[in-house]
């Protein structure tokens, strides 16, 4: 992968570093500057530069719990975020901590993998779509060879997901998982039966605006819900974990199960914790989290942001930046951070209004 991007960037003349890990920064007030130390290589070079943007995907550093008797486990536990494939597991028992994407994604991995027996354990009601139900309800309109045909290009077709306020976008989204929940109301049925707690967000609004207001609670749908459904994929839902033992995961309601494998899908922290671990706990909280936009709901507080949380624009911090988010949403806004910094380079004005 590595070679295959250092190709890439020479042929789009990027100044690409791979096997390289930033491990400090700090703003230098006097040049106005900020300062890296990067580990290149196994060698730590130094860094000055008029902008830091931290494009680190979606999220911050994984969210670890710590589980009473997590350390006297014998077999092998780890966050989801270490994963690299279930083929280690045959004939192993895994228990996943999680219900949402990642929690899905190893579940049915390791299912794959032959490992003997699966089990997911739900804590929280999770937003399931299935992905054809999702892009044919959602985004049809917008990406996909009739839409380009009719005219709609890519880039309009970013742009118009991209003007619909906040304000008025759970509304909006309200109408499609009715719909939704109308088409796959059997697929709903099954995992209800099989005990799966469903929900389309405390509003009814489903996916999307989880994604923007959380990033979490929900899954696209491309076959693991149907493992669960039949059973292929057990499943532990609505009873809080007790304790862990050297050999299994025991719960509230006196159940235990055996486990050669735990896999903690807990989730991941704001992006803005990167700051604490590469700059300071100050700088951090200085910025405070990453996404969402002052909903109100769960997970989302007030007050009212207008748009989301220090995503691709200036932050409390001098010259340092955010970006991230899936393709359509890096596609689109990067060009709006690169423009941004680029008038900084060229001393234009770039007043920023509340």
């Amino acid at each position: 992968m590595g070679d295959w991007l250092e190709m890439y960037a020479k042929v789009m003349e990027l100044n690409y570093w791979a096997s390289s890990e930033c491990l400090a920064a700090g703003y230098d007030e006097s040049a106005q500057e900020w300062v890296l130390g990067v580990d290149r290589a196994g060698s730590e070079v130094t860094l000055r530069c008029k902008a830091l943007v931290f494009a680190t995907g979606a999220y911050g550093p994984p969210r670890e719990i710590d589980l009473p008797g997590a350390k006297s486990f014998a077999g092998e536990q780890y966050h989801s975020s270490r994963h690299q494939s279930g083929e280690r597991f045959l004939g192993k028992r895994a228990v996943v901590i999680g219900s949402n994407t990642s929690a899905h994604d190893i579940a049915v991995d390791l299912w794959e993998g032959g490992a003997a027996e699966v089990t997911m354990v739900q804590r929280s009601p999770t937003t399931v779509v299935r992905s054809e139900t999702l892009m044919d309800l959602a985004f049809a309109g917008l990406y996909s060879e009739p839409a380009l045909q009719n005219g709609l290009t890519t880039e309009k077709a970013d742009l118009v997901a991209a003007s619909l306020p906040f304000r008025l976008m759970a509304d909006w989204q309200r109408p499609i998982y009715q719909e939704i929940a109308r088409r796959d109301a059997d697929l709903y049925a099954r995992l209800a039966k099989a005990g799966f707690l469903l929900d389309f967000g405390v509003d009814g609004s489903g996916l999307m605006m989880k994604a923007l207001r959380t990033g979490s609670g929900y899954y696209i749908d491309v076959g693991g819900s149907e493992l669960i459904a039949r059973g292929a994929i057990k499943l532990k839902a609505g009873v809080e974990i007790k304790e862990v033992r050297p050999h299994s995961v025991v719960f509230r309601d006196g159940s235990e199960l055996p486990a050669d494998l735990i896999v903690y899908a807990t989730g991941y922290q704001s992006m803005n914790r990167w700051l604490a671990q590469i700059i300071s706990e100050e700088a951090a909280d200085a910025v405070g989290p990453c996404w969402g936009y002052g909903s109100g709901t769960p997970g989302d507080p007030g007050p009212w942001q207008g748009e989301l949380r220090n995503m691709w624009k200036p932050t409390a911090l001098p010259a340092l930046w955010f970006h991230g988010g899936n393709l359509a949403l890096s596609r689109h806004y990067s060009l709006y951070l690169a423009l941004q910094l680029k008038a900084r380079y060229e001393a234009m004005p770039t007043p920023v209004y509340r």
